[in-house]
């Protein structure tokens, strides 16, 4: 008998856990050789969740775009996991008996995959994540939720095995916060685990570029996306809250395009897309990637190196690009160039500190 499926209730930023863990499952379908999450096929299969209507940031527009011209799951959230694990299984191979700390966990998965027998693992994230996950995930054998934020000081007070090093790991949080935040936030990790080790990933700047990684496409690929931005937004606008649709619309009203919507219906939309030329259309959706993104991120950092003087007890262990050492021969083509495109310009880091 199929087991009921778990209706789950988020918004906002909580609930990009879900696309990342539909990613982590995908990747594990698609490509198992290179990338395996046997927890998360298990959650994404369990979970009740349109992704198509995320508001985070339009995650949902985004997903259903990749989903109706078919691109690979390598977005940063996906394989950043392979790049911790490696990093994680390194750390434990020399402190059989760490501590390691999840900041922002969601629905994190990692503990199933580098798991030795003995560490001591805390997934950290805000009440009502935390809730979701203990709804989802029962706390297993050596593992404690923590349910407040990473900017709770009291939170270091709840790791209790601290003898055989601490390691932390942050993935796609720490961009969200002010710079003045961040600082504080280091500065409070090597006041309280002295020689702790930490692993985040970080976009080298604030502006993602989007519309380069669609120049380098063949003008069939673009042609392909250019239609599909208009029915996948068909498809999120028919599900989406007034108050989202109304902040889309924002964004669309300030595309550069020689019309603009008469109103906010859908079929408003519809007739001003029609009265666009390709060539427009096709700015439109890279100029919309790009606005969408924008203000989400508060965050990036090109060199490590800065964060150390911030704090002279920081020292950068490794700084490299989001895809290094990534095997690409099994996959596809779309696959590599995205890939060698974020590489090349440095768009995203995996940076590793000890504090």
């Amino acid at each position: 008998m199929k087991q009921d499926r778990v209706k789950v209730e988020l918004s906002g930023i909580s609930a990009s856990m879900l696309g990342c863990l539909w990613g982590r499952a995908q990747l594990s379908k698609e490509y198992s050789s290179l990338f395996y999450d046997a927890k998360a096929v298990e959650l994404a299969e369990k979970i009740d969740y349109d992704l198509s209507t995320s508001d985070t940031p339009f995650r949902g527009i985004m997903f259903n775009i990749s989903r109706k011209v078919n691109l690979p799951p390598f977005e940063s959230p996906v394989l950043r996991a392979k790049q911790f694990d490696d990093k994680i299984r390194a750390y434990i191979a020399e402190h059989p008996r760490a501590s390691v700390i999840s900041l922002a966990a969601g629905l994190d998965t990692t503990f199933y995959r580098v798991d030795n027998g003995m560490i001591h693992w805390y997934d950290l994230d805000l009440p009502p994540v935390i809730d979701v996950r203990k709804q989802l995930i029962p706390e297993p054998d050596r593992v404690t939720y923590i349910a407040k934020s990473l900017f709770d000081l009291s939170w270091c007070d709840d790791i209790e095995h601290t003898e055989d090093g601490v390691f932390i790991m942050a993935g796609g949080v720490l961009p969200f916060f002010e710079e003045s935040e961040i600082k504080q936030f280091f500065s409070m990790l090597a006041d309280n685990f002295p020689d702790g080790e930490i692993v985040f990933d970080i976009p080298s700047r604030l502006e993602n570029n989007f519309g380069a990684w669609i120049d380098m496409a063949t003008q069939e690929q673009r042609d392909a996306m250019r239609a599909a931005w208009s029915e996948a937004l068909k498809d999120w606008w028919e599900k989406a809250p007034q108050d989202q649709r109304d902040e889309v619309y924002d964004i669309i009203t300030t595309l550069k395009t020689s019309i603009k919507p008469k109103g906010k219906e859908w079929a408003d939309i519809e007739a001003w897309w029609d009265q666009l030329s390709d060539k427009e259309e096709e700015e439109a959706v890279r100029d919309f990637m790009e606005s969408s993104r924008r203000g989400f991120i508060k965050w990036a950092l090109e060199d490590a190196n800065e964060i150390t003087k911030w704090d002279s007890r920081i020292t950068v262990l490794d700084q490299f690009p989001l895809y290094r050492n990534i095997p690409r021969d099994s996959l596809s083509a779309d696959a590599r160039r995205l890939m060698d495109y974020s590489d090349e310009s440095g768009r995203f880091n995996i940076i590793h500190l000890q504090v």
